[in-house]
């Protein structure tokens, strides 16, 4: 990844790799979570306990099987079945990992999860026999002609039940040109004991493995066909879906209309009949039924858009409620407030809310008009129903129906601009610097 951060750390869709396999463990109904980490990356560790895994040490590391192998004291006395999952790997649907499970409960000792890429280049090839079980699994270098044939590969994803994985591992070997203990084996290791091996077939992008920053943005493309396709067929109106942009967690209700360029945060709820114009970035934020966002709108975390409410081009909007019918039309920053049903918020308005130590509420009541250019520094409550007038900086509440008028009066200097403009041009014409 030529990066200071471990590859499975890196993100797709909006959440780490690790977090993705850690997930499918527990869409598929995993009792068990497992993280295996190396000495050189403590990082993966800390984050496979904040996931609520438990961990394993594989040090030195020595090929796949010896990193099963390492987290074997995890699953003393553990009956059930056990699949192995990569964290570089974050495509995988719990559905083809529960077909694996089905493969066991079929009579299958050990099943494999294969695909059939486009190329499959130098990936080991999974050899079937007539009857269609899995017989062997021959890595791309050790394949003869017939075997570089065939199209089946290997994505390292593999179960069967815990107590015989372990114990095929233990008679694993690393008599190889690496040195290293292979997870591959024990596919051998099972026919010679009589035991019966079959290939789960998956589509090839759900095992699209990251192994560098291409490889993420391939991950990252089609993490996004998925999503578009998804939502599209939910019922959603996407315009370009192209030029639309998803997280793991996107949650957007029928008949919801998105335009073009749209990026979607993490934690984002859009309800149905809303509007999401083009040009906006939403994060952490709810909107709800029939609201209209942007164009070029920016929600940031905590922003909650009520329903028929307006967020309209260049607002930005943090950490704040708007009511129903609640408008903020143009050109203004909304942050830590809470705007009343149908109050109206002029173009150019700001809430002041940091002071350089805190940040402080800023509370616009019901049906107030809140005039453009107006500074609300808050702490501040403009009361229901009350009018400021355009260009204020208001310091102090407003009551209820008040009109809060906070600018300074204007002057007018008669002839005062004829006579500039005649001083400039003298000096100009004397050749000084104006």
């Amino acid at each position: 990844m030529k990066s200071k951060t471990v590859k499975v750390l890196h993100s797709v869709g909006g959440r780490q790799m690790l977090e993705w396999a850690a997930e499918l463990a527990s869409d598929a109904g995993a009792d068990k979570r497992v993280v295996v980490y190396g000495a050189h990356s403590p990082a993966v560790r800390d984050a496979g306990e904040a996931l609520g895994a438990e961990t394993a040490l594989q040090d030195p590391p020595q090929g796949t099987g010896h990193a099963v192998q390492s987290a074997q004291s995890a699953f003393e006395g553990y009956e059930g079945d056990l699949i192995v999952l990569y964290a570089d790997t974050p495509l995988i649907r719990a559905e083809t990992v529960e077909r694996v499970f089905d493969a066991l409960a079929g009579g299958a000792a050990v099943a494999v999860l294969g695909f059939e890429p486009e190329d499959p280049a130098a990936y080991g090839r999974l050899i079937e026999d007539p009857e269609g079980n899995l017989d062997r699994i021959v890595e791309y270098k050790d394949a003869n002609e017939a075997e570089r044939a065939v199209r089946l590969v290997n994505s390292g994803v593999m179960a069967a039940r815990a107590d015989l994985m372990f114990e095929l591992l233990g008679d694993v070997t690393n008599d190889n040109a690496n040195g290293e203990y292979y997870l591959t084996d024990i596919v051998g290791l099972a026919r010679g004991r009589g035991l019966r091996a079959v290939a789960v077939r998956a589509p090839a992008d759900e095992v699209l493995g990251v192994n560098s920053r291409l490889d993420l943005a391939e991950a990252e493309d089609a993490f996004q066909t998925r999503m578009r396709q998804e939502m599209m067929k939910a019922g959603v109106t996407l315009v370009a879906p192209e030029t639309v942009f998803f997280s793991f967690d996107t949650e957007i209700d029928r008949d919801v209309v998105v335009e073009p360029h749209v990026v979607f945060g993490p934690g984002v709820k859009v309800e149905e009949d809303a509007i999401i114009k083009a040009f906006s970035h939403l994060e952490g934020t709810h909107v709800r039924q029939g609201a209209a966002v942007g164009p070029y709108a920016r929600l940031r975390p905590g922003a909650d858009i009520g329903p028929n409410a307006k967020v309209g081009n260049f607002v930005e909007v943090k950490k704040a409620q708007l009511e129903a019918g609640a408008k903020v039309s143009h050109l203004s920053y909304i942050g830590d407030a809470h705007i009343g049903a149908e109050a109206n918020i002029g173009a150019g308005t700001i809430t002041c809310n940091y002071d350089g130590y805190d940040k402080h509420l800023t509370v616009v009541g019901a049906g107030a008009f809140v005039g453009s250019n107006t500074s609300l520094v808050a702490p501040v409550k403009i009361g229901e129903g009350a009018y400021t007038g355009s260009g204020g900086v208001i310091t102090n509440d407003v009551p209820d129906d008040a009109l809060a008028v906070a600018r300074a009066d204007q002057v007018h200097k008669e002839r005062w601009a004829e006579r500039y403009r005649k001083a400039k041009l003298a000096r100009k014409n004397k050749g000084e610097k104006a």
